[in-house]
Formats: structure tokens, sequence, C-alpha cells
């Protein structure tokens, strides 16, 4: 949803910016976050058609909440990667 919160994005666009997700898992999620009302798909008729995808405000209202969560876990990457590894290490 980080990826919608500014501007309407195309396809190609979300997964340029998600470069580990697949075409399926992509596709799949959009579906998922459409119907549950979070984000809105746009299609302009061109040829080819023009989809675009942008957060309802009920997405943006969601994404305000998440946005906190996310900087932790940015902030906090090393010290997890090395829990996880000293984890591993153990097991």
């Amino acid at each position: 949803m980080a990826a919608l919160h500014l501007s309407p994005r195309r396809f190609s666009e979300l997964r340029r910016d998600i470069p580990d997700v697949s075409q399926k898992v992509l596709t799949q999620t959009l579906r998922k976050l459409e119907r549950d009302g979070l984000v809105e798909r746009i299609v302009t008729p061109t040829a080819p058609p023009r989809v675009d995808y942008i957060l309802r405000p009920l997405g943006q209202s969601l994404f305000a909440r998440l946005s906190p969560l996310a900087v932790w876990a940015i902030e906090h990457r090393a010290e997890i990667d090395a829990a996880r590894a000293s984890y591993d290490d153990r097991t």
C-alpha cells in the first residue's frame, strides 16, 4: 500500500517498486485489496487499456496507522536480522 500512498500507479510501476513479488502474487494481492475496499482499479479505455491503482479513503486511513509500524521495522532491521541469525545459529 505504501507504493500507492502518494499517487495512482500502474501495475508495471508497482511491479518495479516491489521487485521480489511475482506477477501472480501482486495480481492476487491487488484483487484482495480492491475487494476489501482499500484499493480502486481504474481502467482507461485506450489501446492497450491503461489500468491504474489508487488507495481509496479506507486504504489511506489504514496506511496512516500502519506507517509507524513500517518505520519502526526499518529502523530496527539490523537488530531483527541479528536476532534471527543468533536464533538460527542455535537451532
